[in-house]
């Protein structure tokens, strides 16, 4: 199974809401032709280098997965038939991917992730409780006045 890259542009004046199917679709075009969706990067809006389609703006999202030619032939015709992409181009990042391989990065990486979130939230649990059982100190005392004589 080969592993590739594509980078795709949408329309920036587009919701949230709006975005959606387009992911959605790509969600479920991946594994109908046995792929395997290692990752998806919402880069955010940017500015273009050049014009596209009369907008100098693009929103950019990066796809990273495995799967073969014929996947690449229906997301590629499907990012062209659908006006709300304005670029895309896919790049082959390894021929021979061993996507065992992949899976077992990505699970390891998940719970590496996960134990730092559970160390984090420990931390602020802990920095809470250090806050709460620390009263205040006031200086109560009256303010004595300096005569001079």
């Amino acid at each position: 199974m080969k592993r590739y890259e594509t980078i795709v542009i949408i329309d920036p004046d587009l919701s949230k809401e709006a975005e959606t199917p387009i992911f959605e679709r790509l969600n479920d075009l991946i594994p109908q032709y046995d792929g395997f969706l290692i990752e998806t990067d919402d880069w955010g809006t940017k500015k273009l280098a050049y014009d596209i389609k009369k907008k100098n703006r693009g929103h950019y999202v990066r796809l990273d997965f495995c799967g073969d030619g014929a996947l690449i032939q229906e997301m590629e015709r499907f990012f062209r038939i659908d006006d709300k992409v304005m670029k895309f181009m896919t790049v082959l990042l390894d021929e021979n991917a061993d996507l065992d391989a992949i899976k077992a990065d990505l699970a390891e990486k998940a719970e590496a992730a996960e134990q730092a979130a559970t160390a984090e939230q420990a931390a602020a649990e802990k920095a809470d409780e250090t806050v709460e059982t620390e009263a205040p100190t006031e200086n109560n005392e009256p303010i004595q006045d300096k005569k001079e004589e």
